[in-house]
């Protein structure tokens, strides 16, 4: 039985580190634009591929946790989806879930990183998207999906409400976001943990609200809500209690994957019967240090330096709002 099976697409990131303070290049973050002087030739101090994708980084994230994972997906049959097969089985990653398409491309992205804040380019192919027969996890993780995707999450809760010991914890991806908000607020019924950041939450309940009260608001549909703000942490709410989680004061190199590690971590630690406590700890150790690398694997944490990690930092822990 496994663990945790993912579901999503996964991709061949290309991440492209554009030399700080040049000329060329500009950072406005209160208007969160990345400006590029046009003509210009921009100078990179370095270049890094690696596979990407929510589903495929948590199903690794899970892995290298100890956690036996498997990966619902579909690849293209060129380069980069064979790649990324490879990389999967790699890290102990169950890829037989996952269908490659004849004559069909795999999903990649452009990942332009200045100053360690992140732009990502992302081609979305066309697909068509099956849900497989497969056995009945502890915990399904439901992220990003591209186009046509509607019809298999019809199957998906159909699946559902025929094993309902199975958990799930959905962290919905910016596409289903903006064309699907329906069907993503239909998965709520069926959800038992939600990770999203604030401004996709306010999305998602139609109106900005603080934190708390759009905790408050999400957690009428969701057993579990988890809300990442950037470096101002996460927050949790269970029905009982609203927990906020700091960050630890780790310098980051780049931020891509973040979300991700922050969400296997937590995921993992409650899979292993940890509180929600715990696991906010192991969610914000699990990113720390992803955001000390490039790529959203590289620098995932296994259980051992996790508990190693929080005990260094013992004075940063969650604390009750």
């Amino acid at each position: 039985m496994f663990d945790v099976i993912t579901i999503g697409d996964a991709t061949m990131d290309t991440f492209l580190v554009i030399q700080d303070n040049n000329a060329s290049c500009s950072l406005q973050k209160k208007k969160r634009l990345l400006c590029l002087h046009y003509a210009d030739k921009i100078p990179i101090s370095k270049a890094v591929q690696s596979v990407g994708g929510g589903a495929a980084n948590v199903a690794t994230a899970c892995a290298k946790l100890g956690l036996n994972s498997a990966l619902i997906s579909t690849l293209g049959d060129d380069v980069n989806g064979h790649a990324i097969l490879s990389a999967l089985k790699d890290a102990d990653v169950t890829t037989k879930y996952i269908r490659v398409e004849k004559d069909k491309e795999t999903r990649y992205a452009v990942v332009l990183n200045y100053h360690s804040e992140r732009t990502i380019l992302s081609h979305h192919s066309n697909r068509t998207y099956t849900f497989p027969r497969c056995s009945t996890p502890s915990w399904f993780y439901y992220s990003s999906l591209g186009g046509n995707y509607v019809s298999f999450q019809k199957k998906f809760i159909s699946f559902l409400k025929k094993n309902k010991k199975t958990k799930v914890a959905m962290n919905p991806g910016s596409y289903q976001l903006k064309y699907h908000m329906n069907a993503v607020r239909d998965m709520l019924l069926y959800t038992d943990l939600l990770f999203i950041n604030k401004e996709e939450a306010m999305c998602i309940v139609g109106k900005r609200m603080q934190i708390k009260p759009l905790l408050k608001t999400l957690q009428k549909k969701v057993p579990l809500v988890v809300i990442t703000d950037s470096t101002r942490g996460s927050y949790s709410y269970d029905g009982q209690h609203v927990f906020h989680m700091p960050v630890y004061p780790i310098t980051p190199l780049a931020r891509t994957g973040a979300g991700d590690a922050y969400a296997s971590g937590f995921l993992g630690a409650i899979a292993k019967k940890k509180n929600v406590y715990e696991a906010m700890m192991w969610g914000t150790a699990n990113a720390s240090g992803v955001i000390t690398k490039f790529g959203a694997q590289e620098g995932l944490r296994t259980t051992s330096t996790i508990t190693s990690f929080i005990r260094k930092y013992k004075p940063i822990h969650p604390g009750l709002i």
